[in-house]
Order: structure tokens, then C-alpha cells, then sequence
């Protein structure tokens, strides 16, 4: 493997589509079957999206999303198993981190299963104090806007 070929880029643009959905088949028992149609949504509405490229390989991936001062959460973070080992994972992190999108965003959070290690050797720290979880917002969809508008304003 050449390694000098490897190259981090984050434009939106550049990333193919079907060979996001194969490194996440290949890649991350939790992001196993999204859709070509859902990737699109999450990067479209991601920023900074960095991708690592082994020539015209897509070989890793992250996202993030913030307001751009005081959060952000990074995603999906994925390096191609071949690619393992040699520190691309650290990298892309760091790439995310020192987006100018993400630079000076005071708290920056990520969910992991099995990676902690990993995130704390970059400066993560654990954060039991903050992990809530809502997996279903159907019950807003039967709301129009005006309710929720009213529900906010009320504090309902």
C-alpha cells in the first residue's frame, strides 16, 4: 500500500455516495444499511464532512454538525479496516476538530460503543452527566406548527 497517495478532503461534493454506504457496510456494525437517499440528507445538513481517499478510494470518514461557537457533535467516524493501525482515525478527528467550522466551538460531544480508548488518547473525556436520548420524535409529526409553536410558549 502507498501511503502517499492518502488525501483528506472536505467538500461535500466529493464524496461518492455508494462508496460511503459500502465503508459503512464494511466498516460500522451501527450505520450497516442506510440509504443512498439518507447519507445525502446527513451530509447535506453536516459541516465540516471530511473524507480520506486512498487515490479514488473513499478508505474513511466523519461529520459533524454545531452552531459554530458553543456545540457540536461529531459523527460517524469510520476508517476502512485495511486502513487500520497506521493513525488515519486520529487523523480525521483531528481534521474535524480544527475545521474552522469547529475550531472555536466551546464543547464538542461524541457517542461511541466501543472506541472510549480511542477518543480519550485525542482528549476526550467521559461525560455520563449529559448522555440522554429521544429515538422517536413521531409524536411531533402530528403536530402542526402553530401547536408546537403554542407548546413551546406555554413551556409544554
Amino acid at each position: 500500500m502507498n501511503y502517499s497517495q492518502i488525501q483528506f478532503r472536505d467538500r461535500h461534493s466529493e464524496i461518492d455516495l455508494y462508496q460511503l454506504q459500502e465503508l459503512f457496510n464494511i466498516s460500522a456494525f451501527w450505520a450497516k444499511g442506510r440509504s443512498i437517499e439518507d447519507l445525502g440528507i446527513a451530509i447535506a445538513n453536516s459541516d465540516p464532512v471530511i473524507s480520506v481517499w486512498d487515490g479514488d478510494k473513499l478508505i474513511g470518514f466523519a461529520r459533524a454538525t454545531s452552531d459554530g461557537i458553543y456545540r457540536a457533535t461529531i459523527w460517524d467516524v469510520v476508517i476502512h479496516p485495511d486502513y487500520r493501525g497506521i493513525g488515519l482515525g486520529s487523523k480525521l478527528v483531528e481534521a474535524v476538530l480544527s475545521h474552522t467550522r469547529m475550531k472555536w466551538v466551546e464543547r464538542v460531544y461524541l457517542m461511541t460503543t466501543h472506541q472510549q480508548e480511542f477518543y480519550k488518547k485525542i482528549g476526550f473525556q467521559p461525560n455520563s452527566s449529559t448522555t440522554m436520548v429521544l429515538c422517536n420524535q413521531s409524536k411531533f409529526s402530528s403536530l402542526s406548527a402553530t401547536e408546537i409553536q403554542l407548546q413551546e410558549t406555554l413551556g409544554g
